[in-house]
């Protein structure tokens, strides 16, 4: 049981990844066929469509939006950028949109599918207010906003940003890490 402790954690597994086992019987038992060579583990690529038009809430209109492509999702080639001002205090959002210029933002479509797929996010995320700055909304008022993912106690969810407030060092961008 140790030599398995040790692998387990050499392999990158937290505790919460083993608690998570043991609780589920079901899936445990699927890994014996794997281990016997009678069945082979696939891993399931989420592919994010960053062309498509993004959701629109009622009453707000796209100002813009920044077509991606297809994005292999994976966590480890997404930043969470912050820009000097963030770090020390704040800056305000129409600010902070022109000095985003140039970076691979992440647009709406990814917010939308993690929120489909909550496993998806990573937990370092909880804390934070992760902006999607790739789409930029107006208000029926004429303002501009932006989208974001945080958590809460009910789960993740979504809301949105007027860019005439300012971005401290909890509201990062989502941004590909290039």
């Amino acid at each position: 049981m140790n030599q398995l402790a040790d692998a387990l954690e050499a392999a990158g597994y937290t505790p919460d990844d083993v608690t998570k086992l043991r609780s589920k019987p079901e899936t445990l038992k699927q890994f014996k066929p794997v281990l016997m060579g009678m069945a082979e583990v696939t891993i399931k690529t989420h592919v994010i469509d960053c062309d498509a038009d993004p959701y629109v809430p009622d009453n707000w209109n796209v100002e813009e939006h920044i077509k991606g492509g297809e994005l292999r999702w994976n966590p480890d080639e997404v930043e969470l950028w912050l820009c000097d001002e963030q770090k020390k205090d704040s800056i305000e959002g129409n600010k902070l949109r022109k000095k985003l210029k140039g970076q691979l933002v992440l647009n709406a479509n990814v917010l939308d599918y993690l929120l489909a797929n909550p496993k998806l996010i990573p937990e370092e995320w909880k804390n934070k207010a992760v902006f999607f700055w790739g789409t930029i909304y107006r208000y029926s008022s004429g303002d501009l906003s932006v989208r974001y993912l945080y958590w809460d106690d009910d789960g993740w969810d979504w809301s949105s940003g007027w860019l005439g407030r300012g971005f401290g060092d909890g509201d990062p961008a989502a941004v590909a890490c290039k």
